[in-house]
């Protein structure tokens, strides 16, 4: 009975969005590991931007930093 939790943040992604990725990731695992469907369960969560960090920054600081650097 796989469980698999995604975290993604919280910027728009459409039902159709979150629907792709639970049927994406549960037909990963029944064709990997031959899990059944029925008891795969797939949970997204929504976390807001400023509860994400990355690379010791909040997600938008860091962003902004990363696009700075491509310029």
């Amino acid at each position: 009975m796989p469980y698999v939790n995604i975290k993604i943040t919280r910027e728009g992604a459409t039902p159709e969005q979150k629907r792709a990725i639970i049927k994406g990731v549960t037909g990963l695992l029944v064709d990997v590991l031959d899990k059944n469907p029925a008891t795969t369960f797939v949970v997204i969560d929504e976390v807001e931007l400023e509860d994400w960090g990355v690379g010791g920054l909040p997600v938008e600081e860091f962003r902004a930093a990363k696009s700075r650097i491509k310029k």
